[in-house]
This record gives structure tokens, C-alpha cells and sequence, in this order.
């Protein structure tokens, strides 16, 4: 098992930043790509950004030149450094794991994250 803990999400006005952390515990060995989502009320979760263990990254478009997903000196910890939130980033942003050999995902509790106009 591999649990995820965020932190860093908050309310914050349009064109402000904040900086979600995401931390891997428990069997977090061998983890070779971990990435960010984030979902809103009757929509489906989306990819924001994700970061392989070579350090490959991918971004949704609308987040592309705003967000930047990093890994930590501990290779168990991600970080997403969002910049020029606007209201549509408001959503609740989960952070996901993926262990080399095993098809499982996992999922932190997910961490709110309010733009406000």
C-alpha cells in the first residue's frame, strides 16, 4: 500500500499562486510516476500535470505556462507550483502515485483549491 497525503491547497484570489505538496508513504518504493489531478462537482477527475521518475513531464493544456509539477530531493515527494489561478482552477486536486509493475493507482484524500474573481 502506498498512502498520499497533500497539503498546500487554500483560497486564493484570481492571478495569485499556491503550491500543492504531495508526500508517499508506506510501500512508496519503486514509484515511477506520480501527477496531479483535479475534479469538480459532476465532472470527471482530469490529469493536470504528471511527472515521470526520469523526469518527464506532461500538462494539461489549460494548466500549460501556469503550472509546474517538480519532484522533491526525496523521490517520494511532488510538488505542483500553480501560477496565474483563475476561478475555473477551483477544484479539489489529488495527487496520484504509480509503482513500476503494478497497475494500481493511488490516490491521496484530495486537498481544495479556491480561486475566487
Amino acid at each position: 500500500q502506498v498512502q498520499l497525503v497533500e497539503s498546500g491547497g487554500g483560497l486564493v484570489q484570481a492571478g495569485g499562486s499556491l503550491r500543492l505538496s504531495c508526500t508517499a508513504s508506506g510501500s512508496a518504493f519503486n514509484i515511477n510516476r506520480m501527477g496531479w489531478y483535479r475534479q469538480t462537482p459532476g465532472k470527471q477527475r482530469e490529469l493536470v500535470a504528471q511527472i515521470t521518475s526520469d523526469g518527464e513531464t506532461n500538462y494539461a493544456d489549460s494548466v500549460k505556462g501556469r503550472f509546474t509539477i517538480s519532484r522533491g530531493d526525496a523521490e517520494n515527494i511532488v510538488f505542483l507550483q500553480m501560477n496565474s489561478l483563475q476561478p475555473d482552477d477551483t477544484a479539489v486536486y489529488y495527487c496520484s502515485a504509480k509503482r513500476s509493475g503494478v497497475s494500481r493507482v493511488y490516490w491521496g484524500q484530495g486537498t481544495q483549491v479556491t480561486v475566487s474573481s
